[in-house]
């Protein structure tokens, strides 16, 4: 019984849920495209903010559980293409846009990043707690904020604290509510995954 237990460890040990899935290149290749696929896709899921350039979507939840759920290499691969093809004029980005242009384009950038850093996390185990599922969460919207915001100010002429105020604040509470759904989620998929095992 104790043996058949020690290999679900060793398993899980150092893993993200996309490792969980047979390796191999087209798996990869697979998760990097559905990664950045999926981002696109919650990015429509979009309301625009009255007085801010940037609108409430889905794009940034979707963006921190790609990074989350597929490990740092992936994550960021997932959103780079989401960005690249976003450039290049697929219009997956919020309301249907695309181009660099934009004055939100620093959060796309932004997620980039969190989506590398909450990948490194949860390979060291940080989507497998409710609290600590919380705290990356929490750490990766703070990443695309701080590219976000600055890239706002300097993309529209507006000062830092006025960015702050359209790019940063109207977006909190809706940042609360997708941090509950992941640290919902997460955890659950984890202990989904140690009953199988």
């Amino acid at each position: 019984m104790s043996t058949a237990a020690a290999p679900a460890r060793t398993l899980r040990a150092g893993t993200v849920l996309a490792d969980l899935i047979p390796s191999s290149r087209a798996r990869d290749i697979a998760l990097v495209v559905g990664g950045a696929a999926l981002t696109g896709l919650a990015a429509q899921l979009s309301v625009p903010v009255p007085g801010s350039p940037v609108p409430v979507s889905g794009q940034t939840f979707a963006a921190l559980l790609v990074g989350t759920a597929l490990g740092a290499r992936r994550g960021f691969l997932a959103l780079a293409l989401y960005a690249v093809a976003g450039m290049a004029g697929v219009p997956w980005f919020a309301e249907a846009s695309s181009g660099y242009g934009m004055p939100s384009f620093g959060y796309v950038l932004g997620m980039l990043l969190a989506a590398t850093v909450v990948g490194s996390l949860a390979r060291r185990g940080a989507d497998r707690s409710v609290l600590r599922t919380a705290g990356t969460m929490a750490l990766g919207s703070a990443i695309i904020y701080a590219v976000g915001v600055p890239y706002l100010a300097l993309a529209t002429g507006m000062t830092f604290g006025q960015a702050a105020a359209a790019g940063l604040t109207p977006f909190l509470i809706g940042d609360a509510l997708k941090a509950a759904l992941a640290m919902g989620a997460l955890p659950t998929a984890w202990k989904l995954v140690g009953r199988k095992g």
